[in-house]
């Protein structure tokens, strides 16, 4: 079928349409009722429904054939290490790590906190949480002690599972102070604390509350996999950049099996057996859906990478790794490939490796550049598909099913979407605004399963932030439009349209064509106040690696290619070079808090901010502009 059909046969029989695909998972009880809407808008997937997630990921494939397949292969260019684990050994080991969990105290429906590095053991403590029926949180390793203790007390975790410490190329990241620091910041305690001493730093443990990891392994006993309602909690993933109030995306259990295990075969292309690697962190949702759960749940050998796409050592570790374990499709974000362009603009590295393994590359995270996605497409000679999704949504929204057939591409679109999602476009009254008309992006209710159900603990919360807007609609709080043949292109966070003397203009949009300036490797647009105009759009380049020429002849020269592609009416007059960009841990370029300190407006340095020191540089750049000053 063709991916047309397939999307109509949703449309014409959304229930029937995942009951056939809840048909791949093993069930130790059939649901009574596919959608449950009988609270709306909070709705439920496969109530009635019994199953477990560890079950469907590890046992059922021991059971079933692929006992001695690798199921997960560690690669840390850190630390000089490789490690495979098959399909029993994985299982064996979540077995016994899920018996040390219950010796902890911890129960069905208990919380577990997971504030670990990107090491096997940390897959291994997801995998034994779901064995169990405890909902595990997983809090991004070195967060810092206040956010880690928010989440604490919003959880109220039974244990945490931690290690000594995090490595970074040129340090180490201690984590245990933090973590006792958090404990102690926390009015929630937790009962127990399991510690990974790491051998390139331990730590010391509190009698009483700590446990040594390789200690309780050694004496554990395995536990079954425990059956939970389809509708119980898997897990608790708070969204990045969280302040006050946190915000615990809930993912429920059968309707995440359901749309992970259908998602990764028809829309990443992906074949059991296959070689699956997505290059992000297990604090992320990527990591909780691409790296763990995803690529078990459909049998497949998922990639667990402790290393940079830059600096590990060089431009090429991404290459290595695809050529020494065979990597079939590869999931990153446009952010690690910029930064691979950046120190090889001309793709030299590549060649020495082996690649011909490689069927596709998907880029999700933040909007991808037309450079960027043309780049990779040049240098790899693959389908480079740019896809749209959220932390909330769990799965993507927009892409190109590769595992139904290639659409045709389209740069600089997020794709088409994917059944289960009714995309429209608004505008600020609810209106459906025309073909290639910016304006809000949300997703009419229900949400597909695999999608948040709710807020934890706080379906009020979850009503406020996301579906009180537009009625009857989930807002993504994303700006973009359709074009004629129904793709959709996100230009920009919905904060980042800017209004220029009237006109509503994307930065996305301008961020496309200063990226296309041949010296220029990423780039950001802001929007700043102005008296005249409102709002003006100011220019940040970041150069590729080599570039001598003058920085103001370059942002002379983006400012003239903005007013010659999109016209006057941009007012795009001042563009300045910097070193680099404030991101997240996860790449997200920090557009907001760039906006906020040239409008002299007050901020808090975000959580998930990989180095806060840039802030003061950011301020520096501005200032440079006329902006941001005292």
């Amino acid at each position: 079928m063709s991916y047309k059909q397939i999307y109509s046969a949703w449309q014409n029989d959304p229930t029937q349409f995942w009951a056939e695909a809840a048909a791949a998972i093993d069930w130790t009880k059939k649901w009574d009722s596919v959608l449950d809407d009988s609270n709306a808008p909070i709705y439920r997937w496969f109530t009635g429904g019994e199953t477990n997630t560890c079950y469907n990921a590890l046992d059922r494939h021991v059971e079933n054939g692929r006992a001695d397949q690798h199921a997960l292969i560690y690669d840390s260019p850190i630390t000089g290490q490789v490690k495979q684990y098959t399909y029993r050994e994985l299982r064996d080991e979540v077995a016994k790590l899920a018996g040390v969990i219950r010796a902890m105290g911890v129960e069905k429906g208990d919380r577990v906190i997971i504030y670990m590095p990107m090491v096997p053991e940390a897959a291994m403590a997801m995998l034994a949480c779901a064995r169990i029926g405890a909902i595990h949180s997983v809090v991004f390793g070195g967060f810092a002690s206040k956010e880690l203790a928010t989440r604490i007390d919003d959880a109220k975790p039974k244990a945490i599972i931690s290690a000594s410490c995090g490595i970074e190329p040129a340090r180490i990241i201690s984590y245990k102070p933090l973590l006792d620091q958090a404990i102690e910041l926390s009015d929630a305690k937790p009962e127990k604390c399991l510690i990974l001493q790491r051998p390139q730093q331990t730590c010391d443990l509190i009698a009483g509350r700590d446990i040594d990891w390789e200690t309780a392994m050694q004496r554990a006993q395995p536990v079954d996999c425990v059956p939970v309602a389809a509708t119980d909690p898997l897990y608790i993933l708070y969204t990045s950049g969280t302040t006050g109030q946190p915000k615990g995306v809930v993912r429920d259990t059968g309707g995440h099996l359901v749309a992970l295990n259908w998602s990764l075969a028809n829309f990443y292309g992906v074949k059991p057996g296959d070689v699956y690697w997505a290059a992000s962190d297990v604090g992320w949702v990527v990591g909780h859906s691409y790296i763990v759960y995803a690529p078990l749940i459909l049998g497949c050998t998922t990639i667990l990478f402790e290393g940079k796409p830059v600096g590990t050592p060089d431009a090429a570790a991404y290459w290595r790794v695809i050529e020494n374990h065979g990597v079939n499709v590869l999931f990153t974000a446009p952010t690690a490939f910029r930064a691979i362009k950046r120190e090889d603009p001309r793709g030299e590295l590549i060649g020495n490796h082996d690649l011909s393994s490689l069927n596709a590359l998907f880029l999700a995270g933040e909007r991808c550049d037309p450079d960027t996605l043309n780049w990779a497409t040049d240098k790899l000679g693959i389908p480079v598909i740019d896809h749209w999704w959220q932390t909330e949504t769990g799965w993507p929204i927009c892409g190109n099913p590769l595992g139904i057939e290639q659409v045709p591409i389209k740069v600089g679109s997020a794709g088409v979407p994917m059944p289960g999602y009714d995309v429209q476009v608004l505008d600020p009254v609810g209106n459906q605004v025309a073909e290639n008309v910016i304006g809000a992006v949300v997703l009419k209710l229900p949400l597909p399963p695999g999608t948040l159900p709710t807020l934890w603990q706080r379906d009020d919360l979850y009503i406020q932030k996301y579906l009180s807007h537009y009625e009857g609609y989930y807002s993504t709080a994303d700006a973009g439009f359709k074009d004629g043949d129904g793709y959709l292109h996100i230009m920009a966070r919905t904060d980042d349209i800017i209004n220029v003397a009237g006109h509503r203009l994307s930065t996305g949009g301008m961020e496309e064509v200063l990226a296309r300036h041949p010296d220029v490797a990423e780039c950001a647009v802001i929007g700043v106040k102005d008296a005249l105009k409102g709002e003006v759009p100011i220019g940040l380049l970041v150069l590729n690696a080599g570039v001598t020429r003058d920085s103001a002849e370059i942002a002379a020269e983006v400012i003239q290619m903005v007013r010659d592609q999109i016209g006057p009416v941009a007012a795009f007059k001042q563009a300045t070079v910097v070193n680099r960009l404030p991101k997240t841990r996860s790449g997200k370029i920090l557009r907001g808090t760039i906006k906020r300190i040239a409008d002299q407006t007050p901020y808090k340095t975000p959580a998930t901010i990989d180095d806060p020191a840039i802030l003061d540089e950011m301020k520096a750049a501005v200032e440079t502009l006329g902006y941001g000053g005292e």
